[in-house]
């Protein structure tokens, strides 16, 4: 081991945290302690969470927004309540700006379908075109494509250079005057990048076009603000930001929630039906169709005041000292290729890496039998490695709970690798 630690700074009390997540606790594998390093994937639960979500099915279990009895008063205070939470959470100028999905998936596909069935003037058809990146998430490429294939509209994207950045190089050409929408990733999911996010919108600002931004793996680690973020649409999910699984988030400007269509039809979605013609409600109730993901919400109404305790200033700046370390010792392994950025800056807590020619798979599963948890594969973002010409990588993530230790323990696991491998 290097000196790496000793110019670690701005630490959280990761002891007094981890007693917050039992999980933490597990051992695997004949008494080995867990070292989870997969929170880009989904990250662990504090108590706080379970608690909400048990209290909320012991005494609170009834369906939202129709009865008159207490305890449906009372889930509907609950779940509506998480909606402040979220609200106040993202700097939302109004809480009916903010929908409720069962994941980021679901806000994209959302986002994509009320474009595909708009009118003038937001209305995606054959003569615009949509602008992605080939860094995204499959969720943020996907339904960009099946939207394309319907209405014949032209999909173009920003590349990646070899360190891992958007290359914007020719971002004029890109965003023309007749792109609709620019939907990008906020920070890799498989790389870590940031984004330039200014400059992009500047420019589809610029040529009218709408801005999305997948912002799920930016919500559980840095400060979100969509005002001053200035885009037209923000997804993320809860389970990535010790909240259950089942619940996402879509915020999305008034105006332009109040025009679009909906994109699910059902109960609670409606104003008034006939066997002719309905009327819908406004948002954001417009986009819940049917019985929405209530527990799930209070849940993450819990991690949200989990995380604002704590502080997502604090957060943040505990995950740059430890991905800054991290980075200095995954260096230091031989043969050990990290793709994207090698540097600690303008990059969030993941990082991707292969490790000369032994295959990801491989080497998690070595790393799994001393009780070491890291992501391998292609992450939902093949065309990352088809860019770097690799079948996967091995991606450790990290989050609040995590410490220095257990970056030692990777980088030690990983020797450990090397010598299996040979």
């Amino acid at each position: 081991m290097t000196d790496a630690r000793q110019g670690l700074s701005g630490l959280l009390d990761t002891e007094a945290i981890r007693k917050d997540f039992p999980i933490l606790d597990r051992t695997v594998h004949d008494g080995k302690k867990i070292v989870y390093l997969d929170s880009a994937a989904t990250s662990q639960k504090p108590r706080q969470v379970l608690d909400a979500l048990s209290a909320y099915y012991e005494r609170h279990n009834a369906n939202v927004h129709r009865g008159v009895y207490t305890i449906a008063e009372e889930a509907t205070a609950l779940y509506e309540g998480a909606r402040d939470k979220v609200a106040a959470f993202i700097n939302a100028p109004s809480r009916n700006e903010v929908i409720f999905t069962k994941n980021a998936s679901e806000s994209l596909n959302l986002v994509a379908n009320m474009l595909g069935w708009a009118d003038e003037p937001y209305r995606v058809d054959s003569d615009t075109e949509i602008v992605t990146t080939e860094m995204e998430h499959h969720s943020n490429i996907v339904p960009w494509q099946l939207l394309s294939q319907r209405t014949g509209a032209k999909l173009k994207w920003f590349g990646i250079t070899d360190d891992g950045r958007l290359d914007l190089s020719n971002i004029d050409e890109i965003i023309t005057e007749k792109t609709k929408i620019v939907s990008f990733t906020l920070v890799s999911n498989i790389m870590g990048t940031i984004n330039p996010v200014e400059k992009i919108i500047r420019r589809a600002q610029q040529v009218g076009a709408l801005v999305c931004i997948d912002a799920s793996q930016a919500a559980p680690h840095m400060v979100l603000d969509v005002q001053a973020l200035q885009a037209d649409f923000v997804a993320f999910t809860g389970h990535k930001m010790v909240g259950p699984t089942g619940i996402g988030v879509l915020w999305g400007r008034h105006e332009l929630l109040e025009d679009l269509p909906p994109f699910l039809g059902g109960g609670e979605m409606i104003e008034t039906v006939s066997m002719h013609s309905s009327t819908y409600a406004p948002a954001p109730h417009k986009f819940e169709a049917g019985t929405p993901p209530i527990a799930q919400a209070v849940g993450l109404g819990a991690a949200v005041d989990y995380l604002t305790s704590i502080g997502m200033e604090n957060i943040h700046r505990h995950e740059e000292a430890i991905t800054r370390y991290a980075v200095q010792r995954l260096l230091e392994v031989p043969d050990l290729r990290i793709i994207g950025p090698a540097t600690a800056e303008d990059r969030g807590a993941t990082i991707s890496f292969t490790l000369g020619d032994i295959h990801p798979h491989d080497v998690g599963q070595v790393l799994d039998e001393q009780g070491i948890a890291v992501r391998v594969g292609h992450h939902c973002a093949r065309p990352v490695c088809l860019r770097y010409g690799i079948p996967a990588t091995t991606r450790a993530s990290f989050y609040l709970y995590s410490t220095p230790a257990e970056v030692d323990a990777l980088v030690d696991g990983l020797e450990h690798v090397r010598n299996f491998f040979g």
